[in-house]
């Protein structure tokens, strides 16, 4: 009977440097006694074994860095986050948009003609789409629609009269437009010989989103969520009686010439597929018939998956560009903060204005009208937020998946929300609950926005509309939603701890107001409580403070602060330990460095 060879045992259950040591040891005491003996720490067999372990160690350390980050769950680095997160259908964005309203007025000549007493209407320009707007701080705004002086529904005062008779002799116009953070700015990207996903990159690097992609033969690209989508919805002016309840009617349009936005880090990139203008053969949607269900000559049917979005029989996931020159539209802010105040306007630039028969004018009344412009935001222009940290990112993809682009539980609403397309603005916090006193299924959405500080304040009701729009798209057919304003309550922080002898107690001061302001800038959610414990942990874990002796927290008003009435007492927990709050409330502390203050003891 043949000898058979023993495998040495190995233990793949060791991967740090002290098993894998040990291991390495014990297997050369047995199977190499007589080779090396001597493995006390100066030896040359210890120095050998070290040198091994530490490999082992390193490469366990990174075949788990590896692995975890390949995982939403466990990844922690925030450019893998946002790259699974996009996996998974979530799109986070790192530039944000603003939107809102501003209040125009032109002054223009009365009727001078036939006895007539009111407005020249002829003389009521039109505002076009694309004209700039700048804040005191330097952000850039622009007219995302044209704005009709001419409108009846404007209102229309008399601005100026003959000092003498009385008879008016300008009339002062009040229109509005909406406006979007941001400009536009156009990029050419020469594009060479066919290849299969061409993918180009940006120049700028604070891109909100790509208006349009044309290339030079006049063909029109059209941006899609993943290149396997071969078909759009866009907007088509409604020329019907009825133009003034529905301005654009909803038509579907297939779209061969198509590319995805990929954004990562700050660069933004354009995915084209990988067809050529040989493949495309029409752009008329199938016959629904035909997309439906497939005719075969077997004499069963599979079941077939119908898709919307896939109407176009073919497998190239689009045309990709060849030897042309595309012109890239795209909008870009021009500042990090984008949110304003109230009356944060002062300038214009490129105004645009269009007149309907110019030629009959009086060229120095056309001048001025022009020059008679005012403006002024009547509301703040909010919408941007604050850059979502590593666990908010993680969160909403998670819950965005699980959704599949319909809105069937409160999770799956709340991630809709968080993915609205940053350029209708963006909800920093939400809430949906059951309406307890509706008969049917009434659901109350309370939202609230950010401002240029980072504070949270109540939604413009742009932003509500354009919410209430893009849910439209997913929610179910008799789930009926109320957007309503989040209330928030501010609260003040007070302490007293007790520090080591040897410190400072100023300066002791300083550092725990300022840990606790780092931790409690992550906002509270709607609805969530205000947990002691929190304060208590963030002071132990400073080394100088040995005990805590109290804490207290209030409701903090002021001008600067939420006018939302609340009794703390009567919402504290019954052991005292916690703040409860509503399904439609947040708690916030507005001013960190102001509103937590301590003493020492």
């Amino acid at each position: 009977m043949g000898n058979i060879q023993e495998t040495p045992p190995i233990s793949y259950t060791s991967r740090e440097f002290a098993t894998i040591k040990a291991d390495l040891v014990s297997y050369a005491k047995r199977y190499y006694p007589d080779t090396v003996a001597d493995f006390s720490e100066a030896s040359f067999a210890s120095m050998m074994v070290d040198m091994v372990a530490y490999v082992g160690d390193v490469l366990s350390f990174y075949v788990d860095y590896q692995t975890n980050e390949s995982f939403l769950d466990t990844a922690i680095e925030y450019d893998n986050i946002f790259r699974l997160a996009r996996q998974v259908g979530f799109k986070p964005t790192r530039s944000f948009s603003s939107t809102g309203e501003v209040t125009l007025y032109i002054i223009v000549p009365a009727l001078t003609t036939n006895g007539s007493i009111g407005p020249d209407l002829s003389y009521a320009p039109i505002l076009k789409n694309g004209s700039k707007f700048v804040s005191s701080g330097g952000v850039i705004f622009t007219l995302t629609e044209d704005v009709d002086f001419s409108n009846p529904a404007n209102d229309i005062v008399v601005a100026s009269t003959n000092s003498t008779t009385g008879v008016p002799l300008s009339y002062a116009v009040k229109a509005y437009g909406k406006l979007v953070s941001g400009e536009f700015k156009i990029e050419y990207i020469s594009v060479g010989d066919y290849a299969r996903y061409p993918r180009f990159v940006l120049a700028d690097s604070n891109i909100v989103e790509v208006v349009s992609v044309v290339d030079s033969q006049g063909n029109k690209y059209y941006e899609v969520d993943h290149l396997a989508q071969d078909i759009v919805y866009e907007p088509v002016k409604n020329t019907r009686s009825d133009n003034s309840l529905a301005p654009y009617v909803i038509k579907p349009r297939p779209v061969p010439r198509r590319f995805t936005v990929e954004m990562i880090g700050r660069n933004t990139f354009l995915q084209f597929g990988h067809g050529s203008d040989k493949n495309l053969t029409t752009e008329k949607i199938s016959d629904p018939s035909k997309v439906v269900l497939q005719q075969h000559a077997k004499e069963y049917v599979s079941d077939r998956v119908f898709d919307p979005t896939q109407l176009l029989e073919t497998d190239k996931l689009g045309v990709a560009p060849s030897n042309t020159t595309l012109t890239v539209i795209y909008r870009s802010n021009t500042a990090n903060n984008v949110n304003i105040a109230t009356d944060s306007l002062t300038e214009t630039s490129d105004l645009q204005f269009s007149f309907s028969n110019i030629a009959s004018l009086s060229s120095a009344q056309v001048s001025n009208v022009v020059s008679s412009l005012q403006f002024e935001n009547e509301s703040p222009i909010v919408g941007d937020t604050t850059i979502p940290d590593v666990e908010e990112i993680r969160n909403r993809a998670l819950g965005f998946y699980t959704a599949q682009n319909r809105a069937v539980t409160r999770q799956d609403y709340i991630s809709l929300i968080y993915n609205m397309p940053p350029k209708f603005g963006s909800v920093k916090r939400a809430n949906l609950t059951q309406d307890k006193n509706s008969f049917k299924r009434n659901l109350n959405l309370y939202v609230l926005a950010e401002n240029q500080n980072g504070n949270l304040i109540q939604c413009p009701s742009t932003i509500k509309n354009n919410l209430k729009t893009w849910l439209a798209r997913y929610k179910m057919i008799n789930d009926t939603i109320d957007i309503l304003d989040g209330n928030i309550i501010n609260l003040y922080i007070e302490y007293e701890a007790m520090i080591d002898k040897e410190e400072n107690k100023f300066g002791a001061i300083d550092v725990i107001n300022r840990e606790l302001a780092s931790f409690y800038t992550n906002k509270f959610d709607l609805g969530e409580p205000f947990l002691y414990s929190d304060v208590y942990a963030v002071l132990k874990d400073i080394p100088f403070v040995l005990d805590v002796k109290s804490i207290s927290v209030g409701l903090k008003t002021g001008p600067a602060y939420s006018t939302s009435y609340f009794d703390i007492e009567k919402n504290k927990s019954a052991d005292g330990r916690m703040i409860v709050c509503p399904e439609d409330h947040v708690f916030e502390i507005r001013f960190p460095n102001a509103d937590i203050r301590g003493s020492i003891v």
